[in-house]
């Protein structure tokens, strides 16, 4: 394992147990409302605490984009962090939340490492050198016919007024052409099962580039196209995207383009 992978990977199992010992108390924890339906609690923030001291010091003159506490240092190693993807989820005690760390160089990802603290899941990656979960290799699924595949999606919930209507006349049109959609919570998660063939495809809208980062290098390694939903290449700026088994990826987008365009109109 590359030595800034293994770095990526003891920071995120010491996020997830930060995170697993908070979850005893969960009516304790203090609670911050950032936005509609976004919230950050002192869980969070400790997971990202742990996160950036393990990076800081092995590479103290790294660079860092965390949720929470935002962008600090300058370097050609830019480390992307999202200390728990699926806060509403964890502060009910709904067990389907992550810790993800992505590592760009140069404006590249390079390495990425999604972490499950409750089922102790590491989907690992590192550019040119394929997926693995728990160290062994990963492919997205061999599903080639749309009306057999299980998607996933993420409910908008930034901008709810504008969004809502084209994203369930997508939805409707999903269920109807395909074997299911499933909506756990975690995005980071969504795009790692899509790595893993667990998902045939996963779209959502209104994510942050944290959500993203690390995913996108774990899907690439896997086989799976990943973009916005508009088939650009800045979804970690734009924060719609669309991932999926090549052929799965192509027929939902042809499927959807009517509402995809009105969607992001």
């Amino acid at each position: 394992m590359h030595a800034l992978l293994n770095v990526a990977v003891m920071a995120a199992r010491r996020a997830g147990a930060a995170l697993i010992r908070k979850m005893s108390s969960l009516q304790k924890l203090k609670v911050e409302q950032k936005g509609h339906n976004d919230f950050v609690s002192d869980a969070d923030h400790a997971a990202e605490k742990a996160v950036i001291n393990c990076i800081l010091k092995h590479y103290p003159d790294h660079a860092i984009l965390a949720e929470e506490s935002g962008a600090q240092g300058e370097s050609d190693h830019l480390w992307i962090i999202d200390p728990l993807d699926g806060t509403t989820n964890y502060l009910h005690g709904f067990p389907v939340f992550s810790v993800s760390i992505g590592l760009q160089i140069n404006g590249r990802m390079e390495h990425a490492v999604i972490y499950d603290p409750m089922r102790q899941e590491l989907f690992t990656a590192s550019r040119g050198e394929g997926a693995q979960l728990d160290g062994r290799r990963i492919r997205v699924s061999g599903q080639k016919q749309l009306e057999r595949a299980l998607i996933g999606t993420g409910f908008p919930y930034r901008q709810i007024d504008q969004e809502i209507q084209p994203y369930l006349d997508m939805l409707g049109k999903v269920i109807r052409n395909t074997a299911g959609v499933r909506r756990p919570g975690s995005a980071a998660l969504d795009l790692a099962y899509v790595a893993a063939g667990r998902l045939d495809a996963f779209w959502e809208t209104g994510l942050k580039s944290w959500d993203l980062a690390a995913g996108s290098l774990i899907l690439r390694e896997a086989g799976a196209m990943i973009s916005g939903l508009d088939g650009s290449e800045n979804f970690l700026e734009t924060g719609h995207v669309l991932c999926g088994t090549p052929k799965i990826y192509k027929d939902f987008a042809k499927l959807c383009a009517k509402d995809i365009k009105i969607l992001l109109a």
